[in-house]
């Protein structure tokens, strides 16, 4: 049965360490969430290591840069871990052989920063390309703006290598945006071949367990979505705290969290968590 929390240190000290998502939990992509750093440095105050897993086709670096710029003090934490990441490292060491890519990303240059020291080349069209690289999507922008490249990705059967599984993410105004899992799982069902990156798909999990030198009994994993943090830190053996107040922060506005959250979990048949907790608090 899922445990609701008033506050993550009620449990922190049954856990060697505790990882974060990012979108969602630290921040909405715009500022940090209230409540949030002075939850972390208390934690980490009381000897408590900290790490941060997230869906980001960036490199760790740059998601640890943008972390600081909101306010968390980047001392707080012994890990930053990216999909992103894992894959530039999987590219640097041979286990990913296409290398001529055509990207989508959120904005103009983020894969050129990311295959920064990389033997790789991108292409404007796909008649170039051995292969997509999806690691962001502009905002605003859905599956309906890429169909027809999707087609032709297909009939070229080219592989779509995705550094984000989220299907959506919270923005600061309570929105939310799609991303780039969505247009991954399209093409999954046209066919296509889909290689993930990130959370839920246990690789990153167990990249991160090494990063730290802990174990999956040592570690409980925040965040706000069932597919991705829950049911990945499930499949790892980790404990699991869903955060109620980012992706579906409108949907747990009533007066039923225990109710919500259990429909919610039906719906995208992921695990129940371990614990649950209105936000990073």
């Amino acid at each position: 049965m899922t445990r609701r929390l008033e506050q993550l240190a009620e449990i922190a000290g049954s856990f060697e360490v505790i990882v974060l998502d990012q979108w969602g939990v630290l921040h909405d992509g715009s500022a940090a969430y209230p409540g949030a750093k002075a939850c972390l440095s208390g934690l980490k105050q009381s000897g408590q290591r900290l790490a941060v897993l997230s869906n980001s086709g960036k490199r760790a670096a740059s998601n640890a840069d943008r972390i600081s710029d909101m306010g968390f003090d980047p001392a707080l934490f012994d890990v930053v871990m990216t999909s992103g990441e894992a894959l530039w490292r999987d590219v640097a060491e041979g286990r990913v052989t296409e290398h001529a890519l055509f990207p989508i990303e959120r904005a103009e240059g983020d894969a050129a920063a990311w295959a920064d020291g990389l033997n790789v080349t991108f292409t404007g069209t796909l008649a170039a390309a051995d292969a997509v690289l999806l690691m962001g999507l502009p905002d605003g922008e859905g599956e309906g703006a890429y169909a027809t490249l999707l087609g032709k990705a297909r009939a070229a059967r080219l592989p779509v290598i995705c550094t984000n599984p989220d299907r959506a993410s919270p923005r600061a105004d309570g929105g939310i945006v799609v991303s780039p899992g969505a247009l991954a799982h399209a093409y999954a069902d046209l066919g296509g071949d889909v290689r993930f990156y990130g959370k839920p798909h246990l690789p990153v999990f167990r990249a991160l367990e090494a990063a730290l030198g802990a174990t999956p009994a040592q570690i409980l994993m925040v965040g706000d979505s069932l597919e991705h943090d829950v049911a990945g830190g499930h499949s790892a053996g980790w404990a699991t705290a869903f955060v109620e107040g980012g992706l579906y922060a409108a949907e747990f506005a009533g007066t039923d969290p225990v109710g919500t959250l259990t429909r919610i979990a039906e719906a995208s048949a992921a695990p129940m968590p371990d614990y649950s907790i209105a936000r990073l608090q």
